[in-house]
């Protein structure tokens, strides 16, 4: 049996500080064979960079996936190719630096990930998710029969669509994006995992990991604000997906909703994105 864990969207230092930090307790206590982040949020908010990528695989993340964020954090561009375990959507046009999918060996069975962005209501609009992972999923089976895909949307309609259409084809599929861990966690008919979305790992008191005030005033004034990653009490979100490793069905998932370290929690909020930066309530 394989057992992975899924961590939700990484928001700011005190969401992928509590991740550090708690990782290696988490991987003894539930024998994590494959652990999987999104991290497209892990920059002050707003994408990654190439020190919190190695930062986040030196504590024990086997891929960290992504999203519509993947490229705010301009460094990226050049960085994405030297670090396969780094993933961009795997839909995004021939030529695009980075991967979208890889395979890794683990002690028991290799594992695949794969990372596809929807379409409804995203920008920027790749192409077809569903051809794209359609595609990456069979190149895949040639290699491995335990996959997880990680979609990166904002409607559940097509996120349950995803998890329906690749039923029986791949052992689990994840949604990400909202920040907001949903309760539908499922086994489909074909044996495919699902869950709609795995929410956040990030501040409790906030508005999607965001400081609480100027979001809540940028929806009473229409006025432009900044929007720093919020303080206080961190909590864990994702998923525990246990595989039969022989025929890459899923045998089991569960909702993860874990604290963080008591003493890594910050006292204020994380330093603010400049107004130009700064995006919508709609689109953290």
């Amino acid at each position: 049996m394989l057992t992975v864990l899924f961590l939700g969207d990484i928001v700011g230092e005190p969401g992928r500080s509590a991740v550090i930090a708690r990782l290696p307790e988490l991987k003894a206590k539930c024998g994590l064979d494959f652990i999987i982040v999104n991290g497209e949020n892990a920059a002050g908010g707003r994408g990654i960079t190439g020190k919190i990528t190695i930062d986040l695989l030196r504590a024990g993340v086997s891929v960290i996936t992504t999203g519509d964020h993947i490229w705010d954090q301009k460094e990226i561009l050049s960085f994405i190719d030297t670090e396969p375990r780094l993933l961009r959507p795997v839909n995004y046009p021939e030529g695009a630096p980075g991967g979208g999918s890889i395979v890794l060996e683990t002690a028991n069975a290799k594992i695949g990930v794969i990372n596809v962005q929807a379409r409804t209501f995203m920008q920027p609009i790749l192409e077809n998710p569903f051809r794209a992972v359609e595609t990456a999923v069979t190149k895949m089976q040639q290699e491995t029969a335990n996959i997880i895909v990680d979609v990166h949307g904002e409607t559940t309609s097509e996120k349950i669509a995803m998890g329906r259409f690749l039923d029986g084809k791949v052992s689990a599929v994840i949604g990400t994006h909202t920040h907001v861990q949903t309760a539908d966690e499922q086994i489909f008919p074909g044996g495919t995992a699902f869950l709609c979305d795995a929410g956040m790992c990030g501040p409790v008191n906030s508005i999607l990991g965001r400081a609480i005030d100027p979001i809540m005033n940028r929806f009473v004034s229409n006025l432009p604000a900044s929007f720093p990653v919020a303080g206080g009490e961190v909590r864990l979100h994702g998923a525990l997906i246990e595989i039969d490793e022989r025929t890459g069905r899923a045998i089991r998932i569960s909702r993860v909703d874990e604290p963080g370290p008591i003493e890594s929690v910050p006292s204020r909020p994380e330093s603010k994105i400049e107004i130009e930066q700064a995006p919508t309530p709609e689109q953290t």
